[in-house]
């Protein structure tokens, strides 16, 4: 893997990835997550976006993943789980769901793209499940030709929704961020 810019700047800055940049510039236009927010991450290893959480004061967060994330802190609650086995009727109710899944990529790009898609209809599929009412939803997608599809699908439970390629993404990367702000029961 190259190390870029972002890269050196997490590692410099005593971050877990550089995807937490990614989640700092969404947050900084789009406002998804605020202050006593109660945050639902899936596929929250290895623990970049949990620490942007923490950062900007969130009341608790839960994390998912099939992959162990070790942070210390008492608002933070590791669930190591296949999010296709999760019981969201444990979980309770969420301010935002966040999603940075991403399928063990195979070197088939349709096939990857494939499988992204996929993981993004289950984090919608869970995030209709755990979100309280006007809650926001942050997702990652490889763009490919089931993308306006999927966003269709998000855009008939929210108020907002955009797609968004942040800054600090790698200029040859396919993943995109769609970003549904104000849940529709």
């Amino acid at each position: 893997m190259r190390k870029d810019f972002y890269f050196k700047k997490a590692k410099s800055q005593g971050y877990l990835a550089r995807s937490i940049y990614k989640l700092f510039e969404v947050n900084k236009k789009y406002k998804l997550i605020s202050p006593n927010s109660k945050v639902l991450d899936l596929g929250c290893s290895p623990g970049s976006w949990v620490q942007a959480c923490l950062e900007l004061n969130v009341k608790e967060i839960v994390g998912v993943d099939i992959n162990e994330v070790k942070i210390e802190d008492k608002r933070f609650k590791f669930i190591k789980k296949d999010i296709n086995k999760l019981d969201t009727k444990k979980l309770g109710k969420f301010d935002v769901v966040l999603s940075d899944l991403a399928p063990s990529t195979s070197g088939n790009k349709d096939l990857d793209v494939d499988r992204s898609i996929n993981l993004s209809y289950t984090a919608l599929k869970i995030a209709k499940k755990t979100l309280k009412p006007n809650g926001n939803f942050l997702v990652k997608v490889f763009q490919g030709s089931e993308f306006e599809e999927l966003l269709k699908e998000i855009k008939k439970y929210f108020q907002f929704t955009k797609s968004y390629k942040p800054k600090s993404t790698r200029k040859s990367s396919k993943e995109i961020y769609i970003i549904a702000i104000k849940y529709i029961k």
